[in-house]
């Protein structure tokens, strides 16, 4: 969510200085890629570039094609072909051995949906959306609709005004709303098939971090980094105000109860204990066990956890079981061997990617197959090892909007 909202402040900036923009989404991968489908880039008319669809090596070739996008506002796919390992005679040296589709779409402001509105509808949302992106991987003919709709609140924004694709999306966008995972499907629409990024939008990490110490100021400096939206709650005023903590999102000087009250809470908020008031974090876990969050931690021993979860057995009468306790992670933080503040802040953050991405938290050199899952595909497989497109290695399909060139609507 971070490159999204990266983009769209960027976007309002253009906007007020008078520029063009155009946006780059990179829509199906095939083979081996360093970004992948979802990942946007926003290009101006006076070339600045916000968020990334390579590791860079995308980028120079890319500015080029969406300045022509611009110029002729019209949308273009772009395929960069390097299953050639000799990819250095085309400038691109991808060195991922893969096939990048990638659509660039220029942004009419007058279209009160076009890319970047919606995109700015998903970050207000405060909850999982999806957003759907239709191309056509036909060479030069093809119909490049475009980012079009927005799934958010049971509620889908659309630019699609033909009945039966609008029929055949709203499955395929509710079963990626309830597997939280993107999918890339194919539909007929007036004799021509499209293809659609169905993508699966996370919203972004909420961090509640309950204590406002100097070792708290790392951890709030790296997650502002990843974009995550941070909350610091303390009880003491001379600690938790504005001038030790002027750029986190909410600031709450409260006791633990009040603080509870006040919280957001979701598969997608992590909260972490580290007031180093041992009553503090105790009513706060309190109150945590009775919520559902992604993710709890708390700073200190294992002794100190298995304490609190004694006495609060004692004083509530219920029994923590084995499975509120899965979710309570004491110590916080991964075994990396961090003893500064800094280091310690690294591993807390560490262990709430992988708690929230389900993953195992192993070195990747150790992990069998791809270091990303695929996004899943109705797709043909349009490119083999032995088989090679009948075009050049990079090709811009420059296609007409569908119906009226001018229309806003699919």
């Amino acid at each position: 969510m971070k490159e999204i909202e990266d983009i769209i402040q960027a976007y309002r900036k253009a906007s007020e200085a008078g520029k063009q923009t155009a946006l780059a989404t990179v829509v199906h991968v095939e083979g081996s890629s360093y970004r992948r489908p979802g990942a946007r880039m926003l290009v101006t008319d006076d070339g600045q570039l916000t968020g990334a669809i390579s590791g860079g090596c995308l980028e120079g070739d890319a500015l080029r094609k969406a300045l022509l996008a611009i110029a002729q506002q019209k949308n273009k796919l772009v395929t960069y072909d390097t299953s050639d390992e000799d990819d250095l005679q085309f400038g691109v040296q991808l060195g991922c051995n893969g096939i990048v589709h990638i659509l660039f779409e220029p942004i009419n402001a007058a279209d009160p949906l076009h890319p970047i509105a919606l995109l700015e509808k998903a970050s207000l949302a405060g909850e999982a959306t999806v957003m759907v992106t239709l191309f056509s991987l036909d060479a030069y003919d093809g119909i490049q609709p475009g980012t079009c709709a927005l799934q958010a609140h049971g509620v889908l924004n659309s630019r699609i005004t033909d009945p039966h694709l609008m029929a055949a999306l709203l499955p395929d966008v509710q079963h990626t709303l309830d597997c939280r995972t993107s999918y890339i499907h194919q539909y007929q629409f007036d004799l021509h098939t499209v293809s659609a990024l169905v993508e699966w939008v996370a919203p972004p990490v909420s961090l509640i971090i309950a204590g406002a110490g100097n070792d708290v100021f790392p951890l709030v400096k790296m997650a502002q980094i990843a974009g995550w939206h941070i909350t610091v709650a303390d009880g003491r005023p001379s600690h938790a105000n504005r001038q030790r903590f002027p750029e986190v999102r909410h600031l709450l000087t409260a006791k633990p109860e009040a603080v509870l009250e006040q919280m957001t809470t979701g598969l997608q908020t992590a909260v972490v204990l580290m007031t180093h008031n041992y009553n503090y974090d105790k009513a706060m876990l309190n109150g945590l066990l009775q919520k559902q969050l992604g993710y709890i931690g708390v700073l200190g021993p294992l002794r100190k956890l298995e304490r609190m979860f004694q006495e609060l057995e004692e004083e509530t009468g219920r029994t923590i079981d084995a499975g509120a306790r899965q979710n309570i992670y004491g110590p916080t933080g991964l075994d990396i061997g961090a003893e500064t503040a800094e280091e310690i802040a690294l591993s807390i953050m560490a262990e709430i990617k992988m708690v929230m991405q389900g993953k195992s938290g192993l070195p990747l050199r150790d992990k069998d197959g791809a270091i990303h899952e695929p996004v899943k595909t109705t797709l043909p497989e349009k490119i083999s090892s032995t088989e090679k497109r009948n075009s050049d290695p990079i090709t811009c399909a420059v296609t007409s909007e569908l119906h009226d060139p001018n229309a806003s609507t699919v």
